[in-house]
C-alpha cells in the first residue's frame, strides 16, 4: 500500500510541481504584462514630458532668439553711437589739429619775420656803429636827423641848410624867426668821450672820460658860441642838437654843470624830441607874426563886412514895410469884397409886391465910398 502510495505522492508531486511551475508561468506572464502596461505608462509619460520638453525647448528657443536679436539691435546702436562718437572726436580733433598747425604756421612764419627784423636790424646797428665811429659819418646822420625834424615841422621859406653868415661861418641849419633873425643849429656832437664813458670799466678810466666829456663838450659849446652868435645879426641863443635821448639824459643826469654852462653860454643844449618842440614853437610864433601882418588888412575886410552888413539891414527893413504895406492892401481888399458880399445878400432878400404895381419899388441906395465921404 506504501508502494501503490509512493507513485500517487509522485504523481501528487508532480502534479504539484506542474501546478507551481504553472503558477509560475502564469504569475510571469502575470508579471509581464503588468510591466508592459507599465512600460506603456511610462512611454506615455516620457513622451508626455518629451512633448512638454520640446514646447519649453521651443518657447526657449523663442526667448532666446528674441534676446540674442535685442542683444545683437543694442549691440548695433551701441557700436553706431561709438562710431558716431568716435567720427565726431576724430572730425573734431582733425580740425583742432588744423587749427593749430595752421596757428602754429602763422607763428612761426612771424617769428620768421622777427627773426629776420632782426637780423637786419643787427646788421644795421652794425653799420650805425660804424657811421658813429667817424666823425663825418656821424655828423652826416645828426644832420640828416635834424634836417628831418625841421622839415617836418616848418614849411619851405622859414628855415635854410648850410646858411652862411656874415663871419663866412655855416651852422648846419638856421631858423627864420619873424625878425628875420636867424636861429642857428648845430647838429656835431663829440661822441668819442661819451663812448670812453659807457666802456669804462675802472673807476679811473670813468673819472678820465668824465673830464674828457666835460673837456669836449664845453669846447664844443664855446666854439658854437663864437661862431653863430653875431649881435644885431643872429638871434640871441643857438641850439646844440644831440640825435640821442640817452646821451641827452645822461648829459642832464651825471653833467649838470656842463648844461649850466652852456646856457649861460646862450646855447641850449636839444634832444629830437626836444628839437621838435621848438620847432613847434618856433611855427606857432610864425603863425602869430603872420596874423599880426595880416592885421590891418582883417581889419578893412571887417570894416567892408560891417557896411555890408548895415545895407542888408536897411534893405531888410524897407522889404518888411513893403511887405506890411501890401499886408494892409490885402486886408482893405477884403474888407471891401466882404462888404460887397452883404450888400449882394441883402439885394437877393429885397421882395416886391406883386399885388400893388403902383407901388414904388423899394430902391436901396448904395453908400458912397470911404474916400468920397471923406473928400479923398
Amino acid at each position: 500500500m506504501t508502494d501503490h502510495l509512493l507513485p500517487l505522492a509522485g504523481a501528487i508531486a508532480f502534479a504539484g510541481l506542474v501546478a507551481v511551475v504553472a503558477f509560475a508561468a502564469v504569475a510571469v506572464r502575470a508579471l509581464r504584462r503588468r510591466d508592459a502596461q507599465t512600460a506603456d505608462k511610462q512611454l506615455l509619460e516620457l513622451a508626455r514630458l518629451q512633448a512638454e520638453t520640446a514646447v519649453r525647448i521651443e518657447a526657449m528657443r523663442d526667448v532666446l532668439a528674441g534676446r540674442q536679436a535685442e542683444l545683437h539691435r543694442a549691440v548695433n546702436e551701441r557700436l553706431d553711437s561709438v562710431t558716431h562718437h568716435l567720427n565726431q572726436s576724430m572730425t573734431t580733433t582733425s580740425q583742432h589739429t588744423v587749427d593749430s598747425l595752421q596757428k602754429l604756421n602763422e607763428r612761426l612764419a612771424v617769428i620768421d619775420n622777427a627773426q629776420r627784423n632782426i637780423a637786419d636790424l643787427a646788421s644795421q646797428m652794425t653799420s650805425l656803429q660804424s657811421v658813429l665811429a667817424n666823425k663825418q659819418q656821424r655828423g652826416a646822420f645828426g644832420q640828416a636827423r635834424m634836417e628831418l625834424i625841421v622839415q617836418d615841422g616848418l614849411p619851405k621859406g622859414c628855415y635854410e641848410f648850410q646858411f652862411t653868415l656874415s663871419n663866412k661861418c655855416r651852422p648846419d641849419c638856421a631858423v627864420f624867426l619873424p625878425d628875420r633873425r636867424p636861429l642857428a643849429i648845430d647838429a656835431k656832437f663829440p661822441l668819442e668821450a661819451v663812448t670812453a664813458l659807457r666802456e669804462a670799466k675802472t673807476e679811473d678810466e670813468r673819472k678820465q672820460a668824465a673830464a674828457r666829456m666835460r673837456q669836449d663838450v664845453t669846447r664844443h659849446v664855446e666854439s658854437i658860441a663864437a661862431k653863430y652868435l653875431i649881435t644885431g645879426e643872429t638871434h640871441d641863443l643857438a641850439l646844440m642838437f644831440v640825435p640821442s635821448e640817452s646821451i641827452f639824459a645822461e648829459l642832464h643826469d651825471g653833467f649838470d654843470d656842463i648844461v649850466q654852462k652852456a646856457f649861460r653860454a646862450k646855447v641850449v643844449i636839444v634832444s629830437p624830441s626836444l628839437l621838435m618842440l621848438a620847432i613847434q614853437v618856433i611855427q606857432q610864433i610864425q603863425k602869430d607874426a603872420r596874423m599880426r601882418e595880416a592885421a590891418d588888412q582883417i581889419h578893412a575886410e571887417v570894416g567892408h563886412l560891417m557896411d555890408d552888413l548895415k545895407r542888408l539891414h536897411e534893405r531888410v527893413l524897407k522889404l518888411q514895410q513893403h511887405f506890411g504895406q501890401a499886408n494892409e492892401d490885402v486886408r482893405q481888399i477884403l474888407v471891401s469884397a466882404e462888404k460887397i458880399e452883404k450888400r449882394g445878400t441883402r439885394i437877393r432878400e429885397v421882395e416886391f409886391e406883386g399885388d400893388n404895381p403902383g407901388t414904388d419899388a423899394v430902391v436901396i441906395r448904395a453908400p458912397l465910398p470911404r474916400r468920397l465921404q471923406t473928400g479923398g
